[in-house]
């Protein structure tokens, strides 16, 4: 085996680390795995290097609100640590991660134990175990919790907890399209942040006018839900020439050729939120999910989520104790 733990959650994103954040803090044994490279997964930044220098792009969520009391204090922690900081452009409770949106990510992951690149790929319980595949590594564990899109969930779940996998299975997530481009001469565009509820392009913002951020001329281009599906099966230079043009329509800005340009297809971007409970657990299984689409789709949101899946594991662990 190449680990077992009190816990197992599959997806190590915003709700994936908030759960475990706050059930490793009362002592259980946490293991996380998340298929991707490296923290960020919604809140990604990319680093490429063009005109001399490197540069980021915050290409998934461009930034979140913290209105919850709790969400609040974690968030005024990471302003602490330097990790996050006040956007005033994007609105007066506008928040980045700093000096990329991965940054609260990261510190979140530092303590905890995530496997980076470790995709879950089959569960399966054995009395009062759970079987965790991934690829050729497996885990066992008595609990396992699944912080990953409702869709991707609703398959992982489908022959192991079919409840919650119909739960997931009836949500429906929009796609988007996000588009990078950097210039080497600032656009003659006045703000920083356009957002939009018609036409194309949904939201627009100059990356490199956020705080923390350094470098050349750099804009994070997102497109609208329909105009994504239109797009949906393109390559993805050619959906960058097209937002890219969409953008210079829509802002009325003369177009100009950047100096780097690429496109990244987000599939499930804008979940229809459920709302509700912002979790769910199943105490007979010991097995729940959790994530933006059970409480509403923003990083707030799904730091709430996870937060709620911890508490609920919590109160089953006193109620089958006392």
């Amino acid at each position: 085996m190449d680990g077992h733990c009190d816990i197992l959650i599959i997806g190590g994103g915003m709700a994936g680390l908030s759960a475990a954040t706050a059930l490793e803090a009362v002592g259980q044994r946490i293991i996380v795995l998340d298929k991707g490279r490296g923290p960020g997964g919604r809140m990604a930044a990319r680093r490429v290097e063009f005109g001399g220098a490197q540069v980021g792009f915050d290409h998934g969520a461009q930034y979140f609100t913290a209105r919850d009391p709790a969400f609040r204090e974690a968030v005024l922690a990471w302003e602490a640590a330097g990790v996050a900081a006040p956007w005033p452009a994007a609105g007066d409770d506008a928040w980045v991660g700093t000096p990329g949106m991965n940054a609260c990510v990261k510190a979140m992951a530092e303590p905890l134990d995530v496997r980076w690149g470790v995709r879950a790929e089959r569960l399966e319980r054995t009395g009062a175990v759970w079987r965790i595949g991934a690829g050729d590594q497996s885990f066992t564990a008595a609990t396992v919790l699944v912080a990953v899109p409702a869709e991707q969930a609703a398959v992982l779940l489908a022959g192991v907890a079919p409840d919650l996998a119909d739960l997931a299975g009836s949500v429906a997530s929009a796609p988007c399209w996000a588009v990078m481009a950097g210039f080497d001469a600032p656009l003659p565009i006045a703000p920083d942040t356009y957002p939009s509820d018609t036409g194309p392009i949904s939201w627009a913002a100059r990356n490199s006018a956020k705080p923390g951020r350094r470098g050349v001329e750099t804009w994070v281009i997102h497109a609208s839900p329909a105009r994504s599906r239109e797009l949906i099966d393109l390559p993805k230079e050619e959906v960058a020439q097209t937002l890219l043009a969409d953008f210079f329509a829509a802002t009325g800005a003369a177009p100009e050729s950047p100096q780097h340009l690429d496109a990244h297809r987000w599939l499930y971007a804008l979940p229809q939120a459920l709302g509700g409970e912002g979790a769910r657990f199943d105490a007979a299984l010991r097995i729940g999910i959790a994530g933006d689409y059970l409480h509403s789709p923003r990083v707030e949101g799904a730091w709430l989520s996870g937060r709620a899946l911890a508490q609920a594991v919590l109160q089953e662990r006193v109620a089958s104790t006392s």
